[in-house]
């Protein structure tokens, strides 16, 4: 697809949205839609690192945690403007991506021990976070209540939606760079092929420490979204493993290495997820069960996700009745068959 229609497809999604937010009462529907465009950027922010580069992360709540207590700690212990933290988070978390990545990348770390690595580093930060005292140990930090726009903090969940859906265009856009960049390229050259990437004279090393750093970033953002909407932060939430998980689950079912994939799949769950809940709530843990069932299903049918089923029914999908169907007959048996004939 042409970069042109990648900006026009972005741009009447974020129309659509902005009216569908605003028209919206329902803070019910409206929280849904705002944890949805949240849940959206927290794999949007995995997909670049994982789906655009290959390199697959457990730990990506490091990232999300660094954002939060940045924004945090510079509201309660600096005194900092809301909107000036959130430029500190971003900026913090992709400092800390950077440096991860230039740790991890400088010594060929990849695959499992790289996914390992970065979860490693989330669980030393979390335990960090719980002895330190800026961070407010184990008890974690309040962020004061000063409602209005000018502290980043909003009335109702229109004004926090709508900044999810900010966080989720600028995710997007810078997707689609990727997509058609020379950077985009050589990145998805390097999760093809390292070393024959490296032949032809691109710096694996440099590329994807821009991608972990961009990634970092994004997560960052979330982290301090989080932060803004329920004004409080603790090592459990910031560096748990639950929120790597959500990231890398829901653009593992919508789509790795897709623009929309990201978005599909975190729609699709937590749709799936609100379903299952109050449908199944009342029995503990059969939503659970149901909801860890079809999350098999989708990964066993769809490998390529959501956003891969188009194209999966032009080329014609391998479902199990399909090959049970195309299987070669079994030697002799066509003989026999002429031969019963």
């Amino acid at each position: 697809m042409s970069l042109s229609r990648d900006i026009a497809f972005i741009a009447l999604f974020a129309a659509a949205m902005v009216q569908t937010i605003v028209v919206l009462e329902s803070g019910v529907w409206l929280n849904f839609v705002m944890m949805t465009l949240y849940a959206a950027l927290l794999a949007q922010s995995w997909n670049i690192l994982g789906g655009y580069g290959g390199q697959f992360s457990f730990g990506h709540a490091l990232f999300f945690g660094c954002g939060a207590y940045a924004q945090a700690v510079a509201q309660v212990t600096f005194g900092i403007n809301p909107w000036a933290a959130l430029v500190l988070a971003v900026a913090t978390a992709a400092a800390v991506g950077a440096g991860v990545g230039a740790l991890t990348f400088r010594y060929g770390l990849k695959g499992s021990y790289f996914a390992l690595v970065t979860l490693a580093f989330a669980e030393v930060f979390r335990i960090l976070a719980v002895s330190a005292g800026f961070t407010g140990g184990g008890v974690g930090l309040m962020v004061p209540l000063r409602e209005g726009i000018a502290n980043l903090q909003f009335g109702s969940r229109t004004g926090y939606a709508l900044l999810a859906l900010a966080f989720v265009v600028a995710a997007l856009a810078a997707t689609c760079w990727l997509r058609h960049s020379r950077f985009g390229a050589r990145l998805q050259a390097v999760r093809d092929n390292e070393d024959a990437a490296r032949a032809v004279g691109v710096d694996p090393w440099r590329v994807k420490l821009g991608a972990i750093s961009l990634s970092a970033a994004f997560m960052g953002a979330a982290g301090a979204f989080y932060v803004q909407v329920f004004q409080y932060i603790d090592p459990g939430i910031a560096f748990g493993p639950h929120v790597s998980v959500e990231a890398l689950v829901a653009a593992i079912v919508g789509g790795m290495g897709t623009l929309w994939g990201p978005l599909l799949g975190a729609a699709a769950l937590h749709t799936l997820a609100d379903l299952t809940r109050n449908l199944f709530g009342e029995l503990p843990g059969l939503n659970m069960v149901i909801y860890g069932s079809v999350l098999v299903l989708i990964v066993m049918f769809m490998p390529r996700g959501l956003a891969g089923v188009p194209h999966g029914a032009r080329a014609g999908a391998r479902w199990p009745w399909r090959r049970a169907a195309q299987r070669p007959p079994a030697p002799g048996a066509a003989a026999e068959e002429r031969h019963g004939a």
